[in-house]
C-alpha cells in the first residue's frame, strides 16, 4: 500500500484530504467543550511535532528570533479552530465547512494589504456572490434562523477569516522555516495562549479532570493524523505535484466533510436543497478562482 501511494501522489493526495475531512467530524464526536478541545487538539499535535523533530535532530535549528511572532501566529490558529469547534457544536459539520471554504475568498481581499498588491476586480465580484449566496442559504430555510443555526453560520465565517489571516502570516515564514518547525511552534503558541485565559477565568479543570476513554481516543486521532500528520504528509506531497494541484484538493475537502458527516450522523447532517445549491455555487466560484489564478 505504502508503495502505491509513493507512486502515485494524486491518489496519495486524495487520501489526505478525506482525513481532513475527517476533522469535522472528530470535532462532533469529542463531547468537551471547544476550549478543552482546541486546547487538547493543540498539545498534542506540538508534542507529536516535537517528536518528529527531535527524531530528525531538527530542533536546534528553529531560529530565536522566529520563535515569538510564530507563537502569535499560534493564538490566532487556536482562535480560527475555536470558532471552527464552535460553529460544528452549535450547529453541524456541513455548516461549518462550507462556511470554511470562503477562506479562499478572504484571501483576495487580504493578499493586497500583506503583499502590496492590487485588488482584482474579478475577486471583488466573487466575494460578493459568496456573502450574497451565504445570505440566502441563512434566509431560505426558516430552521437556520434559529440563533444556533444563525450562529453556526457566523462562526463558520469568523473561522474562515481567521484561517486566511494566519495563512498570510505564515506566507512570510514558510520560505524561512520549515513547515513542521512552523507548525509546532504555533501549536505550542495556541496551547500557552488557551492555559492563560484558563488561568484567568480560574477554571483548572482541564489540568485536573480526566476526559473519557473515547474523546481521548478521538483527541489522539484528532491531535496526531489529522494535524501533526497531515502538515507531515502535506510537506512532503508538495514536493512532487504543484502548489495549484494542492490548492484544488484541499478545495474538495468540504465536500468530503459533508458527505462523512451524512454517512455518519445522518439526520442531523441533512439540510435542505437551497443549502446544496447555495454550496456547490461556493465551491464552484472556490474553483473557479483558484482556475483563473493559475491561468494567469
Amino acid at each position: 500500500m505504502y508503495q502505491i501511494l509513493r507512486k502515485n501522489k494524486l491518489i496519495s493526495l486524495h487520501i489526505m484530504v478525506i482525513f481532513l475531512g475527517f476533522t469535522g467530524v472528530l470535532g462532533k464526536l469529542i463531547t468537551l467543550e471547544t476550549p478543552y478541545l482546541v486546547w487538547y487538539r493543540m498539545l498534542i499535535a506540538f508534542i507529536a511535532l516535537f517528536i518528529f523533530l527531535f527524531i530528525k535532530k531538527q530542533i536546534k535549528t528553529i531560529k530565536k528570533k522566529d520563535i515569538l511572532p510564530l507563537l502569535g501566529i499560534g493564538a490566532i490558529v487556536a482562535l480560527h479552530w475555536f470558532f471552527f469547534f464552535g460553529a460544528i457544536k452549535v450547529s453541524n459539520i456541513s455548516v461549518a465547512v462550507i462556511c470554511l471554504a470562503t477562506a479562499s475568498l478572504f484571501s483576495a481581499f487580504l493578499e493586497p494589504l500583506f503583499f502590496k498588491r492590487k485588488l482584482l476586480g474579478y475577486e471583488l465580484i466573487f466575494g460578493i456572490i459568496v456573502f450574497v449566496t451565504l445570505t440566502l442559504m441563512l434566509y431560505e430555510r426558516p430552521e437556520n434562523t434559529d440563533i444556533n443555526y444563525f450562529l453556526g453560520y457566523v462562526y463558520g465565517i469568523a473561522s474562515a477569516f481567521l484561517g486566511t489571516l494566519f495563512t498570510m502570516f505564515n506566507g512570510k515564514y514558510i520560505n524561512k522555516v520549515d513547515a513542521a518547525k512552523i507548525t509546532m511552534v504555533e501549536m505550542l503558541g495556541g496551547v500557552i495562549i488557551i492555559s492563560l485565559y484558563f488561568i484567568l477565568i480560574g477554571d483548572f479543570s482541564v489540568f485536573t479532570t480526566t476526559i473519557s476513554l473515547n474523546d481521548f481516543i478521538y483527541l489522539i486521532l484528532l491531535g496526531t493524523i489529522c494535524t501533526a500528520g497531515i502538515f507531515v504528509w502535506m510537506t512532503e506531497i508538495m514536493r512532487h505535484i504543484t502548489p495549484y494541484a494542492l490548492i484544488m484538493a484541499i478545495n474538495l475537502e468540504p465536500i468530503y466533510s459533508i458527505i462523512i458527516g451524512l454517512i455518519i450522523f445522518n439526520e442531523t447532517e441533512i439540510m435542505n436543497l437551497s443549502f446544496y445549491i447555495g454550496s456547490s455555487v461556493i465551491l464552484f466560484i472556490v474553483f473557479l478562482d483558484g482556475f483563473i489564478k493559475n491561468k494567469k
